[in-house]
């Protein structure tokens, strides 16, 4: 059986990235956290951790991080459910999920807020492309994600989620320069891109002109509210939501480029199959925040 005090020292180093700071959130001595690593390390015959400027896991921790993560909430749950626990007693909960960008502005956070506020959850959030996502439940950071990935990683569910509407929109100054040259005159131009790993462009210039590998210049604005600002002010053309479009009340006009060629991506929530009861609850408000918003194909 595992030590839990040499579980909790593992998790610890990994989340806070050094052994220094592990020992001040357990008050423990330093000496007491590398003691309880090596221990565990032996136990098992092998390494948990990569030591460096910044502490990182191995495989191997990062499975037992989320085992860590899993013992919590399930000692919650207990706790919970005790004779006597009542709810204003009830301690928080902490969940870590990973999730896209648009997602969490539009339809995620309003969706689980509720649900939040009613059981005490907590949310750590991860912040992703949807294509990228399952990467952190893989390693074991988080306990769910938003992902574009439809088959169920071991030990998970993929449970299907709706599709979101995507729109390439302009600010209409810029839309009129191109006229009726599309797409070579808005190729000259530069789009905006959330980041590095965002691909919707590439996928509309394909599904709609059959373009591959296409060459354009590039604005990278990592923030939905800085990459709509980009798009007003006319410095490009971009991929936007329609949860997002129609929430813009107020705004600067955004003009589809092409009306009536969307691009649909659809999204999948992937979880533990073994969820605690806090888990569970994020799992049902997550589902019917997306029945509530988005397309159901």
């Amino acid at each position: 059986m595992l030590d839990a005090r040499q579980l909790e020292a593992l998790a610890a180093v990994i989340e806070s990235g050094s052994f220094g700071a592990a020992a001040k959130s357990l008050s423990v001595t330093l000496a007491a956290v590398s003691l309880r690593i090596k221990s565990l390390e032996a136990s098992l015959g092998q390494r948990l951790l990569v030591r460096g400027k910044r502490v990182a896991a191995t495989p191997a921790g990062q499975a037992l991080l989320g085992h860590v993560k899993q013992l919590r909430l399930m000692e919650a749950d207990l706790m919970a459910g005790l004779p006597g626990a009542g709810a204003d007693t009830a301690r928080w909960q902490s969940l870590s999920v990973a999730v896209n960008a648009d997602s969490l502005a539009s339809w995620f956070l309003p969706g689980v807020a509720p649900a939040l506020k009613q059981h005490r959850l907590l949310l750590d959030v991860v912040v992703d492309d949807q294509d990228h996502t399952h990467d952190a439940l893989k390693s074991g950071d988080v306990t769910g994600c938003v992902t574009t990935l439809a088959q169920a990683m071991r030990g998970c569910a993929a449970e299907p989620l709706g599709i979101m509407r995507y729109r390439c929109v302009a600010a209409p100054s810029l839309r009129a320069e191109w006229g009726s040259a599309l797409p070579h005159r808005m190729l000259r131009s530069p789009a905006v891109i959330f980041n590095r790993k965002d691909a919707l462009q590439d996928a509309w210039l394909a599904q709609h002109f059959n373009l591959q590998g296409a060459l354009y210049p590039r604005h990278f604005v990592p923030a939905v509210d800085a990459f709509e600002l980009a798009l007003e002010l006319g410095l490009g053309w971009g991929m936007v939501p329609d949860l997002l479009l129609r929430a813009r009340a107020g705004r600067a006009p955004l003009e589809e480029v092409m009306p009536g060629r969307p691009v649909d991506v659809v999204l999948y929530w992937q979880h533990w199959t073994r969820e605690p009861l806090a888990a569970e609850r994020l799992t049902q408000a997550i589902k019917r925040a997306a029945r509530d918003c988005l397309l159901q194909g």
